[in-house]
């Protein structure tokens, strides 16, 4: 793992933002792990989700974009903080660069609109999200972008999950990059997740993470 990483998952389990236990998902499956990105409250672990989100993007090959949209709720603050830190670490190349969120609820007085921030109108738009589960967020951020004139350049997220849905033997993430033919980033994976459990829990609570992982993992969409 590179320090970022390592540094984010480390306070998000100082932050109990990832805990390890046994944990019941919208999906129904039984989960010895759980992330909840809605802890990201902390000076400190948000200023570490700033830094791994800009890095990443930063890191991505071939990513061109123009603006960052944060789906309401939790997008918002996520993206204005690295909109922040991107501008810190490359002024030059994002110190002008906006950021934009969607209004759950179109406002039809004042400037109206259906989104907060920077217009999306003929701009390549990256979506930065917590964790793709159904792809609801993604979806309705696709919606929002066509309606609006933008083009959907990637998205960007916290966590990759790196397991099958409920129907598929394929994730969400790989659905929505075959139905978009756009890439998508994530931070950290289970992958660094079971990294970083090794040393820090018993190794009976690792073999459930384990287990877990390999029950439900994703494989690539059949061609």
């Amino acid at each position: 793992m590179k320090d970022h990483q390592a540094r984010l998952i480390q306070l998000s389990y100082e932050n109990k933002i990832l805990t390890f236990g046994d944990f019941t998902l919208k999906s129904g499956r039984k989960s010895p792990y759980f992330f909840n990105s809605g802890f990201f409250c902390a000076g400190d672990v948000l200023g570490a989700v700033a830094d791994s989100y800009a890095q990443t993007i930063i890191d991505a090959p071939d990513l061109e974009f123009d603006i960052i949209l944060g789906p309401a709720y939790k997008g918002i603050p996520l993206a204005a903080v690295t909109i922040v830190k991107l501008a810190e670490k490359d002024p030059a190349k994002y110190g002008k660069m906006e950021y934009a969120y969607n209004r759950k609820e179109k406002k039809d007085h004042g400037e109206g609109g259906n989104t907060v921030g920077g217009s999306l109108k003929g701009k390549r738009v990256l979506i930065l999200d917590d964790v793709m589960t159904a792809g609801t967020a993604i979806r309705e951020s696709m919606a929002l972008i066509n309606a609006e004139g933008g083009i959907l350049a990637g998205v960007a997220l916290i966590l990759d999950r790196q397991e099958r849905m409920v129907d598929y033997e394929h994730s969400m993430i790989a659905q929505v990059k075959k139905d978009y033919g756009v890439p998508i980033y994530s931070i950290i994976t289970l992958d660094d997740i079971v990294q970083f459990a090794k040393g820090k829990l018993p190794e009976e609570d690792i073999k459930k993470i384990e287990d877990y992982r390999e029950k439900y993992k994703a494989h690539p969409i059949a061609e």
